[in-house]
Protein backbone atom coordinates (compact mmCIF):
# COMPACT_ATOMS: atom_id res chain seq x y z
CA UNK A 1 0.00 0.00 0.00
CA UNK A 2 1.27 3.49 -0.87
CA UNK A 3 2.17 5.54 2.15
CA UNK A 4 0.15 8.72 2.02
CA UNK A 5 0.18 12.02 3.91
CA UNK A 6 -2.86 14.30 3.84
CA UNK A 7 -2.62 17.98 4.82
CA UNK A 8 -5.96 19.69 5.45
CA UNK A 9 -6.20 23.41 6.16
CA UNK A 10 -9.14 25.75 6.48
CA UNK A 11 -8.18 28.27 3.78
CA UNK A 12 -5.77 28.60 0.86
CA UNK A 13 -2.35 29.46 2.40
CA UNK A 14 -2.94 27.82 5.83
CA UNK A 15 -1.03 24.70 4.80
CA UNK A 16 1.82 26.85 3.53
CA UNK A 17 2.11 28.80 6.79
CA UNK A 18 1.77 25.92 9.23
CA UNK A 19 2.47 22.54 7.63
CA UNK A 20 4.30 22.76 4.31
CA UNK A 21 7.84 22.11 5.52
CA UNK A 22 6.86 18.84 7.17
CA UNK A 23 4.77 17.93 4.14
CA UNK A 24 7.73 18.47 1.83
CA UNK A 25 9.94 16.28 4.00
CA UNK A 26 7.36 13.49 3.95
CA UNK A 27 7.26 13.71 0.17
CA UNK A 28 11.04 13.41 0.03
CA UNK A 29 10.74 10.34 2.28
CA UNK A 30 8.52 8.64 -0.29
CA UNK A 31 5.04 9.59 0.84
CA UNK A 32 2.32 10.43 -1.66
CA UNK A 33 1.15 13.94 -0.74
CA UNK A 34 -2.42 15.26 -0.71
CA UNK A 35 -3.49 18.87 -0.15
CA UNK A 36 -6.95 20.25 0.71
CA UNK A 37 -8.37 23.57 1.83
CA UNK A 38 -11.88 23.09 3.23
CA UNK A 39 -12.95 26.67 2.38
CA UNK A 40 -12.41 28.45 -0.92
CA UNK A 41 -10.88 31.73 0.30
CA UNK A 42 -13.79 33.88 -0.88
CA UNK A 43 -13.52 36.42 1.96
CA UNK A 44 -9.79 37.01 1.74
CA UNK A 45 -10.01 40.28 -0.18
CA UNK A 46 -11.21 43.87 -0.10
CA UNK A 47 -10.61 44.34 -3.81
CA UNK A 48 -12.27 41.56 -5.83
CA UNK A 49 -15.80 40.20 -6.11
CA UNK A 50 -16.53 36.66 -4.93
CA UNK A 51 -16.23 34.75 -8.23
CA UNK A 52 -12.98 36.52 -9.05
CA UNK A 53 -11.24 35.91 -5.71
CA UNK A 54 -12.44 32.30 -5.55
CA UNK A 55 -10.96 31.61 -8.99
CA UNK A 56 -7.73 33.39 -8.07
CA UNK A 57 -7.25 31.56 -4.81
CA UNK A 58 -8.11 28.19 -6.30
CA UNK A 59 -5.45 28.70 -8.97
CA UNK A 60 -2.90 29.88 -6.41
CA UNK A 61 -3.56 26.83 -4.23
CA UNK A 62 -3.38 24.46 -7.17
CA UNK A 63 -0.01 25.92 -8.16
CA UNK A 64 1.26 25.68 -4.59
CA UNK A 65 0.23 22.04 -4.31
CA UNK A 66 1.75 21.23 -7.70
CA UNK A 67 5.03 22.87 -6.69
CA UNK A 68 5.63 20.09 -4.12
CA UNK A 69 4.02 17.30 -6.15
CA UNK A 70 0.87 17.12 -4.02
CA UNK A 71 -2.54 15.97 -5.24
CA UNK A 72 -4.97 18.89 -4.96
CA UNK A 73 -8.48 18.34 -3.59
CA UNK A 74 -11.24 20.88 -4.20
CA UNK A 75 -12.67 23.09 -1.46
CA UNK A 76 -16.21 22.36 -0.35
CA UNK A 77 -17.54 25.58 1.18
CA UNK A 78 -17.08 29.33 1.62
CA UNK A 79 -14.99 31.09 4.23
CA UNK A 80 -16.79 31.31 7.61
CA UNK A 81 -19.08 28.49 6.44
CA UNK A 82 -16.89 25.76 7.94
CA UNK A 83 -19.26 24.28 10.50
CA UNK A 84 -19.08 21.02 12.38
CA UNK A 85 -22.27 19.64 10.88
CA UNK A 86 -23.35 16.40 9.24
CA UNK A 87 -23.33 17.71 5.66
CA UNK A 88 -19.79 19.11 5.82
CA UNK A 89 -18.49 16.11 7.75
CA UNK A 90 -19.91 13.69 5.17
CA UNK A 91 -17.95 15.47 2.42
CA UNK A 92 -14.68 15.70 4.34
CA UNK A 93 -15.00 12.06 5.38
CA UNK A 94 -15.49 11.03 1.76
CA UNK A 95 -12.21 12.67 0.78
CA UNK A 96 -10.52 11.07 3.79
CA UNK A 97 -11.59 7.61 2.60
CA UNK A 98 -10.48 8.40 -0.93
CA UNK A 99 -7.01 9.47 0.22
CA UNK A 100 -6.72 6.74 2.91
CA UNK A 101 -3.80 8.49 4.63
CA UNK A 102 -1.34 7.04 7.07
CA UNK A 103 -0.47 10.56 8.26
CA UNK A 104 -2.96 13.42 8.64
CA UNK A 105 -1.73 16.97 9.22
CA UNK A 106 -4.29 19.57 10.29
CA UNK A 107 -4.98 22.57 12.51
CA UNK A 108 -4.63 22.93 16.25
CA UNK A 109 -7.75 22.01 18.27
CA UNK A 110 -7.71 25.60 19.59
CA UNK A 111 -6.82 28.46 17.25
CA UNK A 112 -7.49 32.13 16.68
CA UNK A 113 -10.57 31.65 14.48
CA UNK A 114 -13.41 29.16 14.27
CA UNK A 115 -12.74 28.08 10.68
CA UNK A 116 -9.44 26.62 11.87
CA UNK A 117 -10.97 25.02 14.95
CA UNK A 118 -13.91 23.54 13.03
CA UNK A 119 -11.61 22.22 10.31
CA UNK A 120 -9.66 20.41 13.01
CA UNK A 121 -12.84 18.86 14.43
CA UNK A 122 -14.07 17.80 10.98
CA UNK A 123 -10.74 16.23 10.04
CA UNK A 124 -10.44 14.33 13.31
CA UNK A 125 -13.94 12.88 13.00
CA UNK A 126 -13.47 12.13 9.31
CA UNK A 127 -10.36 10.13 10.17
CA UNK A 128 -12.06 8.48 13.13
CA UNK A 129 -15.00 7.35 10.97
CA UNK A 130 -12.84 6.13 8.08
CA UNK A 131 -13.63 2.47 8.78
CA UNK A 132 -17.31 2.81 9.73
CA UNK A 133 -19.39 1.34 6.89
CA UNK A 134 -22.65 2.58 8.41
CA UNK A 135 -21.56 6.22 8.33
CA UNK A 136 -22.70 7.57 4.94
CA UNK A 137 -20.26 9.86 3.17
CA UNK A 138 -20.84 12.13 0.15
CA UNK A 139 -19.98 11.04 -2.44
CA UNK A 140 -20.27 7.43 -1.28
CA UNK A 141 -16.99 5.59 -0.80
CA UNK A 142 -16.12 2.31 0.94
CA UNK A 143 -14.54 2.40 4.40
CA UNK A 144 -10.79 2.03 4.86
CA UNK A 145 -9.29 0.17 7.77
CA UNK A 146 -5.59 1.03 7.97
CA UNK A 147 -4.28 2.88 11.05
CA UNK A 148 -4.07 6.65 10.75
CA UNK A 149 -2.08 9.08 12.87
CA UNK A 150 -3.38 12.64 13.23
CA UNK A 151 -0.98 15.49 14.01
CA UNK A 152 -1.99 19.02 14.98
CA UNK A 153 0.03 21.99 13.75
CA UNK A 154 0.75 25.05 15.82
CA UNK A 155 -2.08 27.58 16.06
CA UNK A 156 -1.51 30.57 13.83
CA UNK A 157 0.64 33.04 15.84
CA UNK A 158 1.78 30.12 18.05
CA UNK A 159 -0.78 31.28 20.61
CA UNK A 160 -4.26 30.34 21.68
CA UNK A 161 -7.17 32.82 21.60
CA UNK A 162 -6.27 34.00 25.11
CA UNK A 163 -2.75 34.97 23.96
CA UNK A 164 -1.03 32.07 25.73
CA UNK A 165 1.99 30.53 24.02
CA UNK A 166 1.35 26.97 22.80
CA UNK A 167 4.27 24.58 23.21
CA UNK A 168 4.51 21.75 20.65
CA UNK A 169 5.10 18.12 21.54
CA UNK A 170 7.36 17.58 18.54
CA UNK A 171 9.59 19.98 16.64
CA UNK A 172 10.45 19.30 12.99
CA UNK A 173 13.57 21.00 11.65
CA UNK A 174 12.61 22.91 8.48
CA UNK A 175 15.63 25.22 8.39
CA UNK A 176 16.79 23.98 4.99
CA UNK A 177 13.22 24.02 3.67
CA UNK A 178 12.33 27.53 4.83
CA UNK A 179 13.07 29.15 1.48
CA UNK A 180 10.92 26.52 -0.24
CA UNK A 181 8.10 27.26 2.23
CA UNK A 182 8.35 30.96 1.41
CA UNK A 183 8.31 30.21 -2.32
CA UNK A 184 5.24 28.04 -1.88
CA UNK A 185 3.43 30.75 0.10
CA UNK A 186 4.48 33.39 -2.43
CA UNK A 187 2.24 31.72 -4.98
CA UNK A 188 -0.69 33.11 -2.98
CA UNK A 189 -0.12 36.59 -4.39
CA UNK A 190 -3.71 37.72 -3.73
CA UNK A 191 -3.07 37.57 0.01
CA UNK A 192 -0.38 40.21 0.43
CA UNK A 193 -2.79 43.16 0.31
CA UNK A 194 -5.48 41.36 2.31
CA UNK A 195 -3.14 40.32 5.13
CA UNK A 196 -1.53 43.75 5.25
CA UNK A 197 -4.96 45.35 5.63
CA UNK A 198 -6.66 42.83 7.89
CA UNK A 199 -3.84 41.81 10.24
CA UNK A 200 -1.25 44.53 9.95
CA UNK A 201 1.35 42.23 8.44
CA UNK A 202 4.17 44.11 6.79
CA UNK A 203 4.91 41.05 4.69
CA UNK A 204 3.14 37.72 4.81
CA UNK A 205 6.34 36.04 3.65
CA UNK A 206 8.35 37.55 6.50
CA UNK A 207 5.57 36.60 8.90
CA UNK A 208 6.01 32.95 7.92
CA UNK A 209 9.73 33.20 8.69
CA UNK A 210 9.05 34.94 12.00
CA UNK A 211 6.57 32.27 13.14
CA UNK A 212 8.90 29.41 12.20
CA UNK A 213 11.83 31.19 13.86
CA UNK A 214 9.83 31.43 17.08
CA UNK A 215 9.16 27.69 16.99
CA UNK A 216 12.84 27.16 16.23
CA UNK A 217 13.74 29.06 19.39
CA UNK A 218 11.28 26.94 21.37
CA UNK A 219 13.07 23.83 20.11
CA UNK A 220 16.38 25.06 21.46
CA UNK A 221 18.07 23.45 18.46
CA UNK A 222 17.10 24.87 15.07
CA UNK A 223 16.79 28.21 13.35
CA UNK A 224 13.38 27.33 11.87
CA UNK A 225 10.96 24.62 12.92
CA UNK A 226 7.36 23.50 12.64
CA UNK A 227 5.62 22.32 15.80
CA UNK A 228 3.27 19.36 16.14
CA UNK A 229 1.12 17.61 18.73
CA UNK A 230 -0.02 14.04 18.10
CA UNK A 231 -3.69 13.24 18.58
CA UNK A 232 -4.65 10.53 21.05
CA UNK A 233 -4.39 7.13 19.37
CA UNK A 234 -7.79 5.77 20.46
CA UNK A 235 -9.85 4.99 17.37
CA UNK A 236 -6.92 5.58 15.04
CA UNK A 237 -4.29 2.94 15.80
CA UNK A 238 -2.14 1.50 18.56
CA UNK A 239 -0.47 3.80 21.07
CA UNK A 240 2.98 3.29 19.56
CA UNK A 241 1.88 4.18 16.02
CA UNK A 242 3.79 7.39 15.29
CA UNK A 243 4.75 7.39 11.60
CA UNK A 244 5.75 11.05 11.53
CA UNK A 245 8.16 10.51 14.40
CA UNK A 246 9.52 7.36 12.80
CA UNK A 247 9.96 8.70 9.26
CA UNK A 248 11.45 12.07 10.24
CA UNK A 249 13.33 10.85 13.33
CA UNK A 250 16.56 12.56 12.31
CA UNK A 251 14.77 15.93 12.09
CA UNK A 252 12.58 15.70 15.17
CA UNK A 253 13.15 16.86 18.72
CA UNK A 254 10.71 16.47 21.57
CA UNK A 255 9.81 19.21 24.02
CA UNK A 256 12.95 20.26 25.90
CA UNK A 257 12.99 19.11 29.55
Amino acid sequence: MTKTAFAVGAHPDDIEFLMSGTLMLLGEAGYELHYMNVANGCLGTTRYDTPTIVAMRRQEAREAAASIGAVYHESICADLDIFYDRETLAQVASVMRDVAPEIVLTHSPVDYMEDHTNTCRLVVTAAFSRGMPNFPVVPARPPVMQPTAVYHAQPYSNRDPLRRLVLPELFVDVTDREDAKVAMLARHVSQKQWLDESQGLDSYLQTLRDLDAEVGRMSGRWAYAEGWRRHLHLGFGVAAFDPLGDVLADRIAEVPP
